[in-house]
C-alpha cells in the first residue's frame, strides 16, 4: 500500500480479530468459574491451577512481544 494511513487502518482488522479469540476464551472461563462460585459450588483446585498458568503465560507472550 502507497498510503501508511491506510496500512495501519487494513492492519488493525486482523490484530482485533485474532486478538479477540483470547479475550474471548478468558472471558468465558472467567464466566464458568465464577457461576460456579455463585451456585455455592468449590472450583477444582487442578481447575485453577491450569487457569492461573494459561493467564501467566498469555501475559508473558503479551509482554514479551
Amino acid at each position: 500500500m502507497d498510503d501508511p494511513r491506510e496500512a495501519v487502518h487494513a492492519a488493525d482488522g486482523p490484530v482485533a480479530d485474532v486478538m479477540q479469540t483470547p479475550a474471548a476464551t478468558f472471558s468465558q472461563h472467567k464466566k464458568d468459574l465464577e457461576g460456579q462460585w455463585n451456585r455455592g459450588e468449590e472450583a477444582d483446585t487442578e481447575d485453577l491451577r491450569m487457569a492461573l498458568r494459561t493467564y501467566r503465560s498469555f501475559f508473558n507472550r503479551l509482554l514479551s512481544g
